[in-house]
């Protein structure tokens, strides 16, 4: 996986709005993703390109259209890499936390 450019395609409003869309509702052809969107057909295209090139869009050809596909792989890994490791911290803080206040009840009783 590439971060930089997973990182890259995310920063961009109108690429997570193309990703939402995606994600709502899967199998979009380019037609499909322009619809109510305030961005030229070619401004979509070169949006969809650039999600292609940080793999977070799939395509396949459908007879003469071509259709695009979430892949949510790249932001699993990303919310492993740089999420889940605080994530567990905190977590094992809360489990701490929990176990020193039950053992508290159990000798208060």
């Amino acid at each position: 996986m590439d971060a930089d450019a997973v990182f890259k395609a995310l920063a961009d409003a109108s690429r997570r709005q193309l990703l939402d869309r995606l994600f709502a509702k899967n199998g979009q052809t380019l037609s499909e993703l322009c619809v109510g969107l305030d961005m030229t057909r070619q401004a979509v295209s070169k949006h969809l390109a650039l999600l292609e090139e940080a793999n977070l869009v799939a395509t396949r050809k459908h007879g003469r259209e071509k259709l695009h596909y979430l892949n949510p792989v790249p932001i699993s890994e990303i919310a492993e890499r740089w999420i889940g490791k605080y994530e567990r911290a905190r977590l094992s803080a809360l489990s701490d936390l929990k176990k020193n206040l039950e053992g508290k009840r159990s000798r208060e009783q």
